[in-house]
C-alpha cells in the first residue's frame, strides 16, 4: 500500500510540475504578434487566403464582466451597426493564465472575416464554465437597445476556439456544461490531454463532443510533443471524438506557444465553412484532394466525414 501511494504521489508531483510550467512557459510569451499573418509561413494557397485579413474593417469595446470572466472583448465587423444581418459569433477560450488582452490579433483576424469575436480575461477556462458565462453575455449584449451587437446574433452559428488549456475548456464546453448544445463546431488548438485534462479535474467527455471538431498542435519541445500533447494522446483522443466531421493535423516546427496563431489559416477556413457556409474555404478539408492533407507544413493528418 505504501509503494501505491508513493507512486501516486509521485504522478500528482510530476502533474504539478508540468502545471506550473505551463504557467510560466505561457505567461512569459508574446500570446500573438500583431503581425503574425505577415510573418507566419503557409503551405497551400486556401492557407494563405484565409491567414490574411478578410475584407472587414473591425471595431472592439471592453465590458466589465464578474470574477469569472474579469472583462469580456468583443471584436465585429464594423458593417454590423447598420445592418439588418445577423452575424456568426466565435467564443475565445485562453490558455493557462493568459488573459485574452494578449490574443487581440487573433480577434481581429477572425472577425476581419465576418464573425463577432468574444474574449475574455479568465485565466482558468478548462472547466467549461466560461463558455457558459460568455453565452450569459451574448444573449444580454444581443438584448441591449444601447449595444452595437443588439439583435445582431445569430444563434445558429456559434463556435468555439481555444489554446492549451482553452483546448480542453472547448472540449467542456462541448459535452459537459450547461450551453453544450448552443455550439456549433469547436477548435482545439494544442488542447491539454485527456488523462492531463482529467487528472486537473477538467471534466471532458469526448465521447459527447458530436459537433465538428478541428485539433491542431505542433511538432517542436518536449512540453508540446511530450506534456501537452503527445501524439498517441492526439490519436486517441481524435478516435473518441463522437464528431461526424472531424480533422486534426500537427503543424511542422511549430512549438506550444506558436499554435495559437500558427494554424489560424486553416482555423479561418475551417469556422467560415461551418459557420458561414463558405464551401470555397471549405476545400481545405473537403473534396477528393483536400489542401490540408497535402500541405507540406503539416503532418500526421487525418480526416474523417461521416456521409
Amino acid at each position: 500500500m505504501k509503494k501505491v501511494l508513493k507512486i501516486i504521489g509521485i504522478i500528482l508531483l510530476v502533474i504539478l510540475i508540468a502545471v506550473l510550467a505551463v504557467t510560466k512557459y505561457l505567461s512569459k510569451r508574446p500570446a500573438a504578434p500583431k503581425d503574425y499573418q505577415s510573418k507566419t509561413e503557409t503551405g497551400g494557397e486556401i492557407e494563405a487566403q484565409y491567414m490574411n485579413k478578410g475584407s472587414h474593417k473591425v471595431k472592439h469595446f471592453t465590458a466589465e464582466a464578474d470574477d469569472v470572466l474579469i472583462k469580456n472583448l468583443v471584436y465585429y465587423p464594423a458593417e454590423l451597426e447598420n445592418s439588418d444581418q445577423k452575424y456568426p459569433v466565435i467564443f475565445s477560450l485562453n490558455g493557462t493564465g493568459i488573459a485574452g488582452s494578449k490574443y487581440t490579433a487573433v480577434f481581429e483576424h477572425f472577425a476581419s472575416w465576418g464573425f463577432i469575436v468574444l474574449g475574455n480575461e479568465d485565466p482558468s477556462t478548462g472547466f467549461g464554465i466560461t463558455a457558459d458565462k460568455m453565452y450569459d453575455f451574448l444573449i444580454s449584449q444581443n438584448n441591449d437597445m444601447n449595444s452595437p451587437l443588439y439583435n445582431k446574433i445569430d444563434f445558429d452559428n456559434i463556435g468555439l476556439i481555444g489554446h492549451s488549456q482553452g483546448g480542453a475548456g472547448v472540449f467542456s464546453a462541448l459535452s459537459i456544461v450547461e450551453t453544450s448544445d448552443k455550439y456549433k463546431t469547436g477548435v482545439a488548438l494544442s488542447p491539454t490531454h485527456e488523462e492531463m485534462a482529467h487528472a486537473l479535474t477538467w471534466m471532458y467527455d469526448l465521447e459527447k463532443v458530436s459537433v465538428p471538431v478541428l485539433m491542431m498542435a505542433g511538432t517542436e519541445t518536449d512540453f508540446e510533443t511530450q506534456s501537452v500533447i503527445p501524439i498517441d494522446k492526439m490519436n486517441a483522443m481524435f478516435d473518441k471524438l463522437a464528431s461526424d466531421v472531424k480533422v486534426m493535423a500537427r503543424r511542422k516546427g511549430a512549438d506550444h506557444g506558436k499554435m495559437l496563431y500558427s494554424a489560424n489559416g486553416y482555423a479561418a477556413a475551417w469556422f467560415l465553412w461551418q459557420l458561414q457556409d463558405d464551401e470555397e474555404a471549405g476545400k481545405a478539408f473537403t473534396t477528393n484532394t483536400p489542401e490540408l492533407l497535402n500541405n507540406p507544413l503539416y503532418q500526421d493528418q487525418m480526416i474523417e466525414i461521416s456521409e
